[in-house]
């Protein structure tokens, strides 16, 4: 009898390199209609372990135009970062198009954070190590989190006593001049980003509000900022590449740390990504939290 070609391999007690999902849980009520995160949780043997480990947190921000994120569009993506250790929460937020013009998106974020802190040990989180990412829209959003900690204007009565404060910011072409990027719909009549912006600023033009929601025109020396990781492709057609590096280079001039990566013939989403921008982003994440 012909004996069989065994492969051994040993067993995986600490269950490293696997990860679940918990798709949604509703972290807001308030505004009228439930807004739900999706987790991505590495494995963990509740058997065994005395004293489970806490893990890093990343806060994703789907882009959308401001409008209601996908969140399970990078979920191949994000998995990857559960599997090397972190808690994943690619969270939603109100769209503009449903009468939720700004600071709504920015608010639901933040509140998304609180009650992740709130739910930490719940869900194996430090609450001490929480960064946020987000694309487009979302790294709009990301970096006024970063720069908006802790500012009254844009808090909320849910999971009150609980800090929406970040260790760092990840942001991939998102903008963060929107008073540049009105006056170009305005002069254009861009029919990509007229509804978004009649949403946004709710049927007025109203240039101070357009400051507030610009992370550029939020950067001041003595402003608390964590450190930032700003990607970009230089062949966006959606945000110009420019508005990236010019938020860089105000952060690098207020004190704060700050890096740029310039995907070279990078376009909006889609070809943008790779191994190697990954691997960045999970390098500046494995150093700041």
């Amino acid at each position: 009898m012909r004996e069989p070609s065994i492969v051994h391999v040993p067993f995986n007690p600490s269950l490293e390199g696997l990860a679940e999902m918990r798709p949604d849980i509703i972290f807001s009520e308030a505004a009228g209609q439930p807004l739900k995160l999706t987790l991505l949780v590495p494995w963990r043997d509740w058997r065994n372990e005395a004293a489970p480990p806490k893990r890093p947190l990343i806060v994703f921000v789907q882009g959308s135009g401001f409008t209601f994120p996908n969140v399970n569009y990078e979920i191949p993506q994000l998995a990857e970062y559960a599997r090397n250790g972190y808690v994943v929460a690619t969270v939603t937020h109100r769209s503009v198009l449903d009468g939720h013009p700004f600071p709504a998106s920015l608010q639901d974020v933040k509140t998304a954070i609180r009650f992740l802190r709130k739910h930490a040990e719940e869900y194996g989180i430090d609450p001490d190590r929480i960064g946020i990412w987000g694309t487009s829209s979302g790294g709009n959003i990301a970096l006024l989190v970063g720069l908006t900690q802790g500012d009254p204007a844009y808090g909320t009565e849910e999971h009150a006593g609980y800090s929406d404060a970040v260790k760092c910011v990840v942001d991939c072409f998102g903008p963060t001049d929107m008073v540049a990027s009105y006056q170009y719909v305005k002069a254009t009549q861009d029919p990509r980003f007229v509804d978004l912006f009649r949403g946004l600023l709710d049927g007025k033009e109203d240039l101070g509000l357009l400051r507030a929601m610009s992370p550029l025109h939020r950067v001041e020396k003595g402003r608390v900022c964590p450190p930032v990781l700003i990607l970009h492709g230089d062949a966006d057609d959606v945000v110009p590449y420019e508005q990236s590096l010019q938020m860089c280079e105000a952060l690098l001039e207020a004190g704060c740390t700050a890096e740029m990566v310039r995907v070279e013939n990078g376009p909006h989403e889609g070809a943008f990504w790779s191994r190697d921008v990954h691997r960045l982003i999970m390098d500046f994440f494995n150093r700041h939290l």
